[in-house]
This record gives structure tokens, C-alpha cells and sequence, in this order.
């Protein structure tokens, strides 16, 4: 009997709750009491102090930022590449010099380039190129890499590096030339640039990650 009265009991007590809760769930909510009008509102975040101001940006806006590429590879090509042509691959000089690399016509055709309006339009060509070529004078410089690198002719410390940019200017044979004569017969282009001039200014980059081909192609 009395498990019966405990039933209903709790029965009874469960209907009651769910009435309650349906007529609670019908009742609208007034947001009027709710309102923010009239309140003083302050949005504004305080600075956190341990973030300082150039944190994230340059106080000078006008100074171009780059990233550091020292004496790398990469940072061996662009500086050539700046002092050739200030890094522009659609570039053409007075003298017919194409590209970012400002290459003769003659000097893409041993590297497989028939094509020098093609070749201009192609800035990945342009950077293939410069590999197969730079790989083409070490190969042809192989020996005289040996042995002057290290040396110090007038004055100036010999290095690889030096050597193939001076290459690129002059071709193999005149930086043969050079290095041979010690210092005497310093070849200079129409511009006045001369091998030493290269070969101190391109001095100690490392370019290890060359390796001598004689075939070398960019196509």
C-alpha cells in the first residue's frame, strides 16, 4: 500500500513539474529591461606594456624591407644580379643585354637558348640560365679555381665566388687571363667595369652548391 502511495506520489510530483516548465517556455521576455541606454561605454583595450610599438612594424615606413640572405647562393645571385640590372628581369641595355642577368645572345645559345624574346618574357628561364652558366664556367675554371683560390692578387683575396661572378662579367677565358697574368691583364667592359672590381665586390659567398659542368644546360 504504501509503495502504491509512493508511486502516485511521484507521478503526480512529475506532471506538476512538466506544467511548469511548458507555461514558463511560453512566457515572452521583455529586453526593455534590458537596455544599455544611458550607461557609459569604454571599449578601448589598455596597451599591454611588454609590446612595444615597433613590435610588429618599422617606425620608418619607407625603409624596404628584405630578408638576409648573407653570403648564401641566394644572396650571391641577387647581389649580382642587383649590380647587373637592379634585379630586373625585362630589362634590355644599350648593348643588347638581356634580363635580370643581363646575358648575350651568344652566351644563352651555349646554354641552349635560341630564343632571347622568349628567354626575356621568362623569369624562371632567366634564373635556369644563370645556374647553367654558372656551372659551365666552374667547370671551365676548375683548375684555375685550385689554384689561385686563396691567393691574394693586387691586393685583393681570390675566392670562388669572386672567380664566377668575374666570369659572368667576362667571360671564362678573359678571368683566365686575369688570374694567369696575376693581376695584369684586367679585362673592363664598355660600362668600365673591370674583373677586379668583381672579383672584390663578389667576394667569399658561398657558392659550393655549384658543381662544375662542362654540358650545362638551361633547356
Amino acid at each position: 500500500m504504501r509503495k502504491s502511495i509512493a508511486s502516485y506520489l511521484t507521478l503526480t510530483l512529475t506532471i506538476c513539474i512538466l506544467l511548469l516548465v511548458s507555461f514558463s517556455s511560453n512566457k515572452t521576455t521583455d529586453l526593455s529591461k534590458y537596455s544599455t541606454v544611458g550607461l557609459e561605454l569604454d571599449y578601448t583595450v589598455s596597451q599591454d606594456p611588454s609590446i612595444h610599438e615597433n613590435a610588429l612594424a618599422s617606425n620608418d615606413m619607407n625603409k624596404p624591407i628584405s630578408p638576409f640572405l648573407g653570403k648564401s647562393f641566394v644572396g650571391f645571385k641577387e647581389a649580382l644580379a642587383f649590380k647587373e640590372s637592379r634585379g630586373d628581369y625585362f630589362v634590355v641595355n644599350t648593348l643588347g643585354y638581356l634580363g635580370k642577368y643581363q646575358f648575350g645572345s651568344g652566351t644563352l645559345k651555349l646554354i641552349g637558348i635560341h630564343n632571347p624574346s622568349l628567354f626575356l618574357k621568362n623569369p624562371e628561364l632567366q634564373e635556369k640560365a644563370f645556374v647553367a652558366n654558372t656551372q659551365r664556367n666552374k667547370w671551365i675554371l676548375r683548375r684555375d679555381i685550385k689554384n689561385f683560390v686563396g691567393k691574394r692578387l693586387n691586393g685583393i683575396l681570390i675566392t670562388e665566388s669572386g672567380i664566377l661572378a668575374s666570369a659572368h662579367l667576362a667571360g671564362a677565358g678573359s678571368v683566365k687571363n686575369y688570374l694567369r697574368s696575376y693581376g695584369i691583364d684586367n679585362f673592363e667592359d664598355s660600362y668600365g667595369t673591370t674583373i677586379e672590381y668583381y672579383m672584390k665586390k663578389f667576394s667569399g659567398y658561398d657558392t659550393s652548391s655549384i658543381k662544375a659542368n662542362k654540358r650545362a644546360k638551361a633547356i
